[in-house]
């Protein structure tokens, strides 16, 4: 495929990822921010939303700690997030133990991997200084 074909919203979204940027979609109609990426705006129906990079920002909506049998990893979480621009998506918080992540911690989104794919992932967010936000 060159860059000229037009490609679908998700195959945006993870080209996005390769090239190390967390992207979402804003409509042109309402001006609403999309997660998880659509063809059409769920808000409004106007068709094509164009893509944005995100802020990053995000607040922890909800967390919930995965166990992992003893020998098969560790422990990890599962959140919803609340991104700056509306949108509420789910992911992991890392960077921090996992019963550790609290609803409405600060975080910031990253490009990472988890077995082997690249994914939005979160850790704590942190002030231009290095200190924690208050």
């Amino acid at each position: 495929m060159t860059s000229s074909e037009v490609r679908g919203p998700d195959a945006v979204f993870a080209a996005g990822l390769e090239e190390g940027e967390f992207r979402i979609q804003r409509c042109g109609g309402c001006g609403r921010h999309i997660h998880y990426p659509r063809a059409l705006c769920p808000a409004c129906g106007a068709p094509g939303p164009e893509t944005v990079r995100a802020s990053g920002r995000g607040t922890v909506y909800a967390t919930s700690v995965v166990r992992a049998r003893p020998g098969h990893g560790e422990d990890y979480n599962i959140a919803l997030v609340d991104l700056a621009e509306g949108p509420r998506m789910m992911t992991r918080v890392v960077d921090t133990d996992p019963q550790d992540v609290r609803i409405g911690d600060a975080v910031t989104a990253f490009v990472g991997e988890i077995e082997g794919n690249r994914v939005v992932l979160f850790r704590p967010a942190t002030t231009p200084s290095g200190g924690e936000e208050g």
